[in-house]
């Protein structure tokens, strides 16, 4: 499903928000190292000692600030990159240790080479990332520090040491960095008159949250089946190519790279036995799905780009050098030349996800619709519960007039997953076909909900309330959906 323009910062700076929320002074020393690292013996922290933060608060927490994010940073609301990411992420999950919460990847639009994590099991990876990894075990060795620093609750962990330090300067520490999310400008000036800025920068503690974040994490990462030099080679690499620059990217600031770091990588590597790792098919697919529609490529340099993989035998698929071709094509509005791409690619593939996407999108665009909800249930026979499938069957519904029979689909999806924006968007559309009032703005309201937007959403809510005139029980409905969003905006502003 071509879902191509991801949110926008109101006051912009993906770059900026970010780092100063979960990367910035303040909060990147609260659960990363800003210095050297020697020792190869690292101590087990464990998680028992977390009192500051209860589980439930930092669910509390990490839900808002997701929220936020939503509404101010370009998040990418792509399904086939969405459940990409979620299925390599769970599969790492899988193999953690002490995982007391669910966990929720999502990717930004943003070329930086970076990734963070924070309150509630949220990872969010810069599609930068993507673009510069080599391969899946490389990607996979950043995702699984950042599922670590979660498990283990670094952040929380940090907090606590702080506030044994200047219990009165936590709160503050809080409240600006979600002031950040929401105002740059503004949550800077408070962050910078935080006595807990200054101290916490000093505090050796945050050291031994990102060693125990290396070490966990290449576990994780071997007993999924990665290869664990995957993590020195990727940092490596990233050194040697910025070594001689002004501005290193934001993952050497935020994860500070001296030679010893990279040294134990290297030896802890050598304590498990060599295998060699194959790379893997999606993740090359992946990374061609963002060069083509996520990146700063124009659509005649990602063209380009593929043409000469394929030219010059450059590629680690070839599938994934006509696929990409095949978006570029796409993009160019050159849908003949892309189809015969995709439908060879099917042909030897059927059931990949990523090419059914496209194939779908691309009989939306000639309005070839039977053929395409004939396609699409088929797969969905296999993968019933797949987004990817689900979301692209209830567009060609909406599409082909038939909302109807997308609703029902889509209010699934919402039961299965209540944080995913893109079912929620096309109910909306369905209702709307439907001349359903009441139940396009109750949707909408908590499309608008998810983006922290409250207010909005309780002002959608009574227009439903008004558009359910006759219909006593969607009243009812509405006024105890009215009543929790009233509690919800109460519980953000009390973290402000």
């Amino acid at each position: 499903m071509r879902i191509l323009k991801p949110y926008r910062f109101t006051h912009t700076l993906v770059a900026a928000t970010l780092s100063l929320t979960l990367a910035s002074s303040a909060l990147a020393d609260s659960f990363r190292a800003s210095s050297g690292f020697s020792g190869n013996n690292l101590p087990d922290l464990g998680t028992a000692a977390v009192n500051t933060f209860s589980l439930e608060k930092e669910n509390q927490i990490g839900d808002a600030y997701m929220r936020v994010i939503r509404a101010s940073a370009p998040v990418v609301n792509d399904p086939v990159l969405n459940q990409y990411l979620t299925e390599l992420g769970n599969k790492l999950v899988a193999h953690a240790p002490d995982v007391k919460t669910p966990f929720y990847f999502f990717l930004l639009q943003n070329d930086e080479i970076n990734a963070f994590a924070f309150f509630g099991g949220h990872v969010g990876i810069h599609s930068g990332l993507l673009l510069n990894a080599d391969n899946e075990s490389e990607l996979a060795s950043v995702l699984a520090h950042e599922i670590t620093h979660v498990t283990q609750r670094h952040l929380a962990r940090s907090f606590e040491a702080q506030e044994k330090a200047a219990p009165a300067t936590v709160a503050g520490m809080l409240g600006a960095i979600l002031l950040t999310i929401a105002a740059p400008q503004a949550g800077m000036a408070a962050l910078a008159t935080t006595q807990a800025l200054s101290a916490q920068t000093k505090i050796n503690y945050t050291r031994l949250h990102e060693k125990e974040a290396d070490r966990i994490g290449m576990q994780i990462m071997v007993e999924s089946g990665f290869d664990p030099n995957a993590a020195a080679d990727f940092f490596s690499k990233l050194a040697a190519r910025y070594r001689f620059t002004t501005k290193p990217p934001q993952m050497l600031l935020t994860h500070p790279l001296p030679e010893s770091r990279i040294t134990e990588a290297r030896n802890r590597a050598t304590r498990y036995p060599h295998k060699q790792v194959a790379d893997n098919l999606n993740f090359q697919l992946a990374k061609a799905r963002v060069q083509v529609r996520f990146s700063s490529y124009s659509e005649a340099a990602a063209l380009s780009l593929f043409e000469q993989q394929l030219t010059k035998h450059s590629y680690s698929f070839k599938e994934a050098a006509l696929y990409g071709k095949a978006l570029a094509l796409f993009r160019m509005e050159q849908y003949k030349q892309a189809e015969t791409i995709i439908d060879d690619l099917l042909k030897a593939d059927p059931n990949n996800l990523f090419y059914l996407d496209t194939k779908s999108d691309l009989l939306a665009q000639r309005k070839d619709y039977d053929d395409a909800i004939t396609m699409l249930n088929a797969a969905r026979e296999l993968k019933p519960t797949s987004q990817v499938i689900n979301i692209n069957l209830a567009h060609i519904y909406n599409e082909a007039g038939k909302e109807q029979q997308a609703i029902p689909l889509l209010e699934d999806m919402i039961f299965l997953d209540k944080n995913n924006p893109l079912p929620y968007q096309l109910l909306t559309e369905s209702y709307q076909k439907a001349g359903n009032k009441s139940m396009e703005y109750f949707v909408k309201a908590e499309t608008l909900a998810l983006a922290a937007d409250y207010k909005g959403a309780i002002d959608q809510l009574n227009f439903a309330f008004r558009a359910a005139e006759r219909d006593k029980l969607q009243q009812a409905r509405v006024e105890a959906r009215i009543r929790q969003f009233k509690q919800a905006e109460q519980a953000l502003e009390s973290l402000k």
